[in-house]
């Protein structure tokens, strides 16, 4: 299995007209799919992260219509990532897998779990927030401005990605030496129209909304929860919100971290993830006959 720095870039045309970019690596298991967070492409999934996950599975990353390589204009809503991400996933052949969403990422596998609750069979939201909720309209100022930049400066991303601590902003150089290590290959940068289109869909999705929050609770399938203590992007308690939401999650809190927990904890992110996602005898069949296709 090449790791994930040496992993192809493959395209996949879905019957919404676009061409969606993507990267796969890891064999056996029901598929992982990975949904990015704002502004993000392929190439700002963590390589250590990825290979830890893909040790024992398929694990599989696109970009949005109209991020990256991917055809198409950037989505405004929620609502239409996460349609693009059925669109992208039955292209592949899917009809089962297990996601994991990150930060807004995390916003659209909350919406296809509820909207295709046959497609997942278990959830992961990482740095994340539940639509709808009290005082998530935008991000605080100092949010926005560093990670809603014309350009993204290294600077900018530790100081939301990773806590002030010594140790947290070391994890994050590493981090970024890891993400920019690829030279050949690389993924297409994202846009402003991107940025623009994303940042509107982010404050859609943080309007308050008592009956969106509410609905939180018909996804009845399992659910890992996930943040860093000190996430300024995706505070800790609207974690907590989500996970009390759920009618069957677990949660964990990573200490000395921000919104990038799970690359500064990529091992022990990786080890909760597969011990989570281990199936049960039912999974196993379902698993099995899934790989039979």
């Amino acid at each position: 299995m090449a790791p994930y720095l040496e992993t192809e870039n493959k395209t996949t045309t879905a019957a919404d007209g676009v061409t969606y970019a993507y990267r796969e690596t890891g064999q056996g298991g029901l598929p992982l799919v990975l949904l990015q967070h704002y502004r993000g492409n392929l190439d700002f999934w963590d390589p250590a992260l990825i290979d830890a996950l893909s040790a024992g599975r398929r694990v599989i990353m696109f970009d949005y219509a109209g991020v990256g390589a991917s055809t198409g204009r950037t989505a405004d809503t929620i609502d239409q990532m996460a349609r693009e991400t059925v669109a992208f996933v039955t292209s592949l052949g899917l009809d089962r897998i297990d996601v994991l969403g990150f930060s807004i990422g995390s916003f659209v596998a909350q919406r296809v779990a509820l909207d295709r609750p046959s497609l997942i069979r278990r959830l992961v939201l990482a740095s994340t927030a539940p639509e709808g909720a009290e005082g998530m309209f935008g991000w605080a100022p100092e949010v926005i401005g560093a990670v809603g930049a014309p350009e993204m400066r290294p600077e900018n991303y530790l100081s939301v990605f990773f806590a002030p601590s010594e140790t947290s902003q070391a994890a994050g150089q590493q981090t970024l030496e890891r993400i920019y290590t690829r030279e050949a290959g690389r993924d297409e940068v994202t846009t402003w129209d991107t940025r623009l289109a994303q940042y509107d869909a982010v404050v859609r999705w943080g309007t308050p909304n008592h009956a969106a929050l509410q609905r939180l609770s018909a996804i009845d399938v399992p659910v890992f929860v996930a943040n860093g203590d000190s996430d300024p992007m995706m505070l800790p308690r609207y974690s907590h919100l989500v996970a009390g939401l759920l009618p069957n999650a677990d949660i964990k809190i990573y200490p000395d971290a921000a919104h990038g927990f799970l690359f500064q904890h990529f091992r022990e992110f990786a080890d909760d993830l597969t011990e989570f996602l281990t199936p049960s005898d039912e999974d196993g069949r379902v698993i099995a006959a899934t790989n039979r296709r």
